[in-house]
């Protein structure tokens, strides 16, 4: 299962069934789960901890010390979770001291040429297409979709179930369950699609596009947008998450549709 051609310190700690193709390099610090594949010229560096049946492709970078200035060498881990694949030449780097680590979820797809930065954390179920770019420091929910050549500016968060469509420049932060578009960034309608993909009935799809109505299409600012929803529906999961997410933002949020 693991070919002759491919360097491994004896150190590492790899599971049962794991495949690891010729002239993949893989570090002493490193963990690999049962029915992982890693394909040849792959190379995964001190601090990986990759979970159970990934795949891996030929190329790709894992636990690459960060392009960060203020890296000072501290041991650090980028995570990556259960039957996740990583296709080819995809680099991940480890963490900085900030939050020690970089985590990608489980049931990920990351496409050919991406790149995750220190202290990212990625939620499960995430597709990210080819050549998408995310800075350090972001924050991406669970069952997000980002097109090709997406590029996200550090520290921003981007709430699950959204879908960012390709070529984007991302600069604030994206609330739950929404589509974005144009530029610059703004709103451009619910992810409906993915919603009923996913198993969200009509009525709460709909509860969602209202909600949204109300903070992207009325001309309310965001401060009475959030008063009017509060008051005018009644609490669910979904109403409190995109109520939390707007509140908590720091970078603030992308603009609503047709601003300027």
């Amino acid at each position: 299962m693991i070919q002759p051609l491919a360097y491994i310190h004896p150190q590492a700690k790899i599971a049962d069934n794991v495949v690891i193709e010729p002239f993949a390099t893989i570090y002493k610090d490193v963990v690999i789960g049962e029915g992982t594949w890693i394909g040849s010229n792959v190379t995964i560096m001190d601090g990986a901890r990759i979970g159970k049946n990934c795949r891996i492709f030929p190329g790709a970078v894992i636990s690459g010390v960060p392009q960060d200035l203020k890296f000072e060498g501290e041991d650090t881990l980028a995570i990556i979770g259960n039957n996740t694949t990583i296709r080819e030449c995809v680099t991940i780097n480890r963490g900085t001291k900030d939050k020690w680590k970089t985590v990608i979820g489980d049931n990920c797809l990351l496409m050919a040429y991406c790149h995750v930065a220190h202290d990212c954390e990625v939620g499960n179920n995430c597709i990210f297409s080819n050549n998408t770019n995310l800075a350090g420091h972001i924050s991406i929910g669970d069952n997000v979709v980002l097109a090709g050549m997406v590029a996200i500016h550090q520290f921003c968060n981007v709430g699950s179930h959204a879908f960012v469509t390709g070529g984007s420049l991302v600069r604030k932060d994206i609330p739950p369950y929404v589509k974005v578009a144009r530029e610059p960034l703004s709103y451009a309608g619910i992810n409906s699609v993915g919603l009923r993909r996913r198993g969200f009935s009509p009525e709460k799809i709909n509860e969602i596009q209202e909600i949204y109505r109300i903070l992207f299409v009325k001309n309310n600012n965001v401060t009475k947008a959030l008063d009017i929803i509060q008051a005018e529906f009644k609490p669910t999961e979904e109403r409190d998450e995109i109520v939390d997410f707007i509140r908590n933002s720091n970078r603030g949020v992308m603009k609503g549709f047709g601003s300027v």
